[in-house]
């Protein structure tokens, strides 16, 4: 397939400095030729560009931190998903996850216009469901999905939202880090939610297989966003919010291989990789080779890796 490339070096979104330096990290990892060699045609459309800010606006919260900041950022990747989902298979390098305000909404509208439903698959320790009214911390990486489902409370601070994602075509694996504000918010909202409770008691297989099979049914559009925080720190420590008991290699490697089973998959985020926190790269090449199994990439095919250096 046709796969395109697309860098957000976002990080005023997180409450650390780093993820600006992800998407170099994920192409010095080898992801460019990791795709190459599985036999997709990649295209690199290099960095998008931050649109204008925003005049600064007030807001009655005032935790808030880089709202202008966010909301051109939002603008420039929202369109620019929306270009490279035409015909291709967009992989946006964050960057935090506050990129996904800008993509999720920009595949959505790609979706609408082909007559049809996106779903989100969620891959995360956090579900990013604050609003700007809820957020104490006042980091923006944790609204998107709140955003993109068409929450209450971002008009006239973030872009206006062409086509909504419906709250119940939304599942979320893995959390295990959720404020208050956001379990009532999800709740509400109808969102499917599978902590990290319900994959010890169940498994991770048939969790992810019964949201699939909606997506199927509905004939749907699959944009999944992964987090490096989905994964246990122990083998991917190269994120600001490390939440141990998280994914281990083995339930990470399945997901993606079930997802490329399932031939739904049409975008992918891979935010959160902070490689100043990295350990020779471990994290990032990691990553790289989740989304080769997500691409295609089976155990007979899996590189040899040295105990010595990266996974």
């Amino acid at each position: 397939m046709r796969c395109r490339i697309v860098g957000a070096p976002v990080q005023d979104g997180a409450g650390r400095m780093g993820c600006e330096m992800g998407p170099s990290a994920l192409r010095t990892a080898g992801l460019v030729s990791v795709l190459a060699e599985l036999g997709h045609e990649v295209e690199d459309w290099g960095t998008v560009e931050k649109a204008a800010a925003r005049p600064a606006v007030v807001h009655g919260n005032l935790a808030l931190k880089a709202l202008p900041e966010i909301s051109a950022w939002t603008a420039a990747i929202a369109e620019t998903a929306y270009a490279a989902s035409r015909d291709a298979v967009p992989i946006f390098l964050g960057g935090d996850h506050s990129i996904s305000a800008g993509t999720v909404s920009g595949v959505a509208r790609r979706a609408a216009k082909r007559g049809r439903p996106l779903f989100v698959l969620w891959l995360d320790a956090h579900p990013d469901f604050h609003t700007l009214d809820t957020t104490t911390s006042g980091n923006l990486h944790g609204v998107p999905l709140a955003y993109a489902s068409g929450q209450a409370g971002f008009k006239g601070y973030f872009p206006d939202l062409p086509q909504a994602v419906d709250p119940a075509r939304i599942c979320a694996i893995g959390l295990r880090s959720v404020d208050p504000a956001e379990r009532r918010a999800l709740a509400e909202a109808g969102v499917t939610v599978h902590d990290m409770r319900a994959i010890d008691e169940h498994g991770i297989a048939p969790l992810l297989r019964a949201f699939l099979a909606r997506v199927e049914q509905e004939n749907g559009l699959l944009h999944v966003s992964l987090d490096v925080d989905f994964l246990d720190p122990s083998i991917a420590p190269a994120v600001g919010t490390t939440v141990p008991g998280g994914a281990t290699f083995r339930e990470a490697h399945l997901v993606m291989e079930m997802l490329s089973d399932s031939c739904l998959v049409s975008s992918l985020d891979l935010v959160e990789l902070n490689p100043f926190l990295d350990e020779r790269g471990r994290t990032a090449t990691l990553m790289v080779d989740l989304t080769a199994s997500l691409m295609g990439r089976r155990i007979m095919d899996r590189p040899t890796r040295s105990h010595s250096g990266s996974l």
